[in-house]
């Protein structure tokens, strides 16, 4: 029956919609000719996808569902998404967004026992397809969908439904779905003209793949990511650079250990389900930089050379996705202290964010989906495993060890640092900034050094630098935002209705309000680091090496 040509088949558009809103009012708006546009209805549906524990349905090319639309259960078996080739006689679509598969549907129960469902079709393909593996569900899909039916003057019918799926594992949502369907009823070729008109919106992007093959990419990015934070909780904590290492297998401990959580936390950072996994991907790109800066001197100049330019493009690519996910958490984190009114007003400063921010996520995964990507990763792990590769032979009697030359490496990020002092009162933003980055690297430089340092007094020390990195992290976050925000002003000000010029000019105001505050807190934060006794403290720390 499957295989038949009289096989009961799906035929319909999919589209991949980044703009459920947008698309639903153009539709709303739409008149295709000659065709009659039916009204809207809402419908919820829950599709639990099955198969066996080895895929058995999925290795012989079918996914199967169990849709639950309020008593009822149905069961739906398709063959893999695509376009075979048409009947004799019938002219093809070409068209991306075209599926056409075979589709046998019957009755059925939650109870995963398809001997107990009625008999149907599809209940005996299934088994004959699953043999005596148990079923299970690997996913489900909950769906809102709003459905209007499309009829031609001749009574050919289609079904429209713009769809907003949540993908869950059991308790987890694994990501969301945004698509629109048109399924017809009869023959494929009277979609064309349909088709058209629906991507001469530019609101939609063919979908190639079904509903199950874009869930399943979903889950298995978050077990990935999963995954990828179970490698990165267990990777110990510290480098374990000792007094004894040499610069080059000290450098290269450290280098191990963040590479080893930036790879870590790539999964979580290519599905974006948790924020953090991006920003502490980037934090370990920095780190890695701070690193060949600390052991300058231990690998010869082309080498460091390379590996920093190319974390240097990761980091910037992370770093332009993380700004404006600071950018957007503060902005509604004062939306979330206004009326209802207000914080509509400040809507068009918040798409504009969220739009560069989906502009900076597509050239981050362009980046990390390059070739030029896995060449680095590949090349920088077998640099970062192999002992000895790309040192420097030390000059006689240079200091190598790390007990000889750790204390002028951490007293010189001191020095680069403090020197800040002497301007300090009158200090710009960009001053702050980099002020911000020296107190960045003096902290890495303890932290790679803390275990061949006295441990309790280097944290003590760690614990100040974080301060005051915490403290200019909010200043330079106040910074941007004012920056941002009243740029946003200049360029889009006059096609802005007056409340939202007004929103956002409160904005800004409260913003330099909080860098106003934050920069009068400063100097006691400052003379934790700059006074003597911190000095004492750092000196009597590598006096122990």
């Amino acid at each position: 029956m499957a295989g038949s040509p009289d096989a009961p088949r799906e035929i319909e558009l999919k589209y991949r919609v980044a703009d459920a809103a947008a698309l639903h009012a153009w539709l709303d708006a739409w008149s295709p000719e000659g065709v009659s546009v039916g009204p809207w209805r809402t419908r919820l549906d829950r599709d639990a996808y099955i198969d066996t524990a080895d895929g058995a349905l999925a290795a012989a090319g079918y996914g199967a569902r169990l849709r639950r639309r309020g008593s009822r259960v149905t069961l739906t078996l398709k063959t893999a998404s695509g376009s075979p080739a048409p009947a004799e006689g019938r002219r093809e679509v070409e068209n991306p967004a075209l599926h056409n598969r075979v589709e046998l549907e019957g009755d059925a129960s939650t109870a995963l026992d398809p001997e107990a469902w009625p008999p149907s079709d599809a209940r005996d393909l299934l088994l004959s397809l699953a043999g005596a593996g148990a079923l299970l569900v690997r996913f489900v899909i909950r769906q809102r969908r709003s459905i209007r039916m499309l009829t031609a003057d001749d009574g050919w019918t289609a079904e429209l439904s713009l769809d907003e799926a949540d993908v869950r594992q059991g308790k987890r949502s694994a990501g969301r779905i945004q698509e629109l369907e048109v399924e017809a009823t009869g023959d494929p070729d009277r979609l064309g003209p349909i088709a058209r008109e629906i991507e001469e919106s530019r609101l939609v992007e063919p979908e190639l793949r079904s509903k199950e093959q874009t869930a399943a990419e979903l889950v298995e990015a978050m077990t990935s990511a999963q995954a990828g934070r179970r490698a990165f909780a267990a990777l110990p904590k510290n480098p374990g650079v000792l007094a004894d290492d040499t610069l080059g297998a000290a450098g290269r401990k450290v280098l191990w250990l963040h590479l080893s959580r930036m790879l870590a936390l790539e999964a979580g950072t290519r599905s974006g389900d948790n924020p953090e996994d991006l920003h502490k991907m980037r934090v370990a790109t920095r780190r890695m930089r701070a690193a060949w800066r600390v052991f300058d001197g231990a690998y010869r100049p082309k080498v460091q050379r390379r590996y920093v330019a190319e974390l240097r493009d990761v980091a910037q690519a992370l770093g332009a996705v993380r700004d404006l996910d600071v950018q957007l958490e503060g902005l509604e984190a004062h939306r979330q202290g206004l009326s209802g009114p207000g914080a509509e007003a400040l809507a068009p400063l918040a798409d504009e964010w969220s739009g560069l921010r989906e502009h900076a996520r597509v050239a981050l995964m362009q980046l990390l989906d390059s070739n030029a990507y896995v060449r680095f990763v590949t090349d920088y792990r077998a640099f970062v495993d192999r002992p000895g590769t790309g040192e420097r032979t030390p000059m006689p009697n240079e200091p190598w060890l790390v007990r000889e030359t750790a204390g002028s490496r951490i007293w010189l990020a001191y020095e680069r640092m403090r020197a800040h002092d002497a301007t300090l009162a009158w200090a710009d933003a960009t001053g702050l900034h980099a002020l911000r980055i020296e107190a960045k690297r003096l902290r890495y430089a303890l932290e790679f050094f803390r275990e061949a340092l006295p441990r309790a007094q280097v944290d003590r020390l760690i614990g100040a630098i974080t301060a005051l990195q915490d403290h200019l992290g909010e200043l330079n976050d106040a910074d941007v935002a004012i920056r941002t925000a009243r740029e946003f002003l200049v360029a889009h000000g006059s096609r802005l209705p007056a409340e939202s010029r007004e929103a956002i000019g409160h904005l800004i105001d409260a913003r330099a309000a909080d860098f106003a505050r934050l920069r009068r807190t400063l100097p006691p934060v400052w003379r934790r680091l700059s006074g003597p006794q911190f000095r004492r403290s750092m000196a009597s720390a590598i006096a122990a090496l």
